[in-house]
């Protein structure tokens, strides 16, 4: 059986480090809301703020840190140019550092878990540093991927947008206990339809019947760790959640990169998925796809927000 663990080092040596000057990566101890799982709190904020700064929270990867997050790519950078302000959780599964994606609690809108940690630091940033909670952004590459997908659908009210690279469909790994590991999931023996899907996506924030968050997903069709079929369960999930036909209204091909394969969902364009030819588990990071996705080189007043277009959802 492969697992994330046995990409954690081949995915440290293709990172490129990040360059940053004069702000540091802090960490957070206390005092900063609900957090029953203690997962850790790091935090970014560039020596220039804009004056209502949006927020990135990037959860790591399996057997990764939020350290090696930090220096793993160019947010923090990228923050330091535009304003934002950068939070990279630290997951307190000492075993694997992978993400509690499984537990009740985690997949369910204030209830416990890993994710509840991370949504109290987003609160906490954005009344510490008045920061804009219409402009709340979240990425991640494997088990961040699945964290991602856990906050887009447990915490709707609070992220507008997402970008999910090599994961998994939200709740595919549920289970009994912070730590289950899917071996169902991770092979792509896990599906349903879609309406069963987007039923355990609205089972995530009982009786929620508001704006959701645009996605974009990411998946290398030679994944050996997390099975491309998990890409289109994921595909299956997301339109009926957000209503679309589960056919693409467009693809684009080479896109970002050579090899990969854009698709669009719905006239809105609320959700993409990149099906990336060839590649593996291993999958490159492409910080200026989800940078123009979430808009957050705007540094306007007509900024993409919480809230703004989309599908009309009940």
């Amino acid at each position: 059986m492969y697992s994330i663990s046995h990409f954690a080092i081949v995915w440290l040596l293709a990172i490129t480090p990040a360059a940053v000057i004069g702000a540091s990566l802090q960490k957070i101890t206390s005092g900063f809301g609900p957090n029953p799982r203690n997962v850790g709190f790091y935090i970014y904020v560039p020596d220039q703020l804009a004056e209502k700064p949006p927020i990135l929270v990037n959860p790591h990867w399996c057997h990764g840190d939020a350290q090696a997050c930090y220096s793993g790519s160019q947010y923090a950078t990228l923050a330091s140019k535009y304003g934002f302000i950068v939070i990279y959780p630290d997951s307190p599964n000492t075993a694997d550092k992978c993400w509690d994606v499984s537990s009740n609690e985690t997949l369910t809108h204030d209830a416990g878990g890993d994710s509840l940690g991370i949504a109290s630091m987003v609160r906490w940033t954005l009344d510490k540093y008045n920061g804009d909670s219409k402009r709340v952004f979240v990425t991640g590459v494997s088990s961040g991927a699945m964290m991602t997908s856990v906050l887009l659908g447990a915490y709707p009210d609070i992220f507008a947008a997402g970008s999910a690279f090599a994961g998994v469909p939200y709740g595919c790994f549920a289970g009994d206990g912070y730590g289950v590991w899917s071996d169902a999931c991770a092979t792509g023996k896990v599906t349903k339809t879609g309406a069963e899907w987007a039923a355990m996506v609205k089972a995530g924030y009982e009786g929620y019947t508001g704006w959701r968050p645009k996605i974009q997903i990411f998946h290398g069709t030679n994944d050996e760790v997390l099975n491309y079929a998990d890409f289109e369960e994921e595909i299956k999930e997301w339109t009926a959640v957000f209503g679309f036909d589960d056919a693409p209204t467009s693809t684009t091909a080479n896109t970002p990169v050579s090899g990969w394969t854009k698709s669009v969902y719905g006239d809105s364009a609320w959700f993409e998925a990149y099906s990336a030819a060839g590649v593996s588990h291993n999958i490159q990071n492409q910080e200026t796809t989800a940078m123009e996705w979430f808009d957050l080189t705007c540094t306007g007043n007509d900024c993409f927000k919480w809230g703004q277009g989309g599908p009309a959802i009940n």
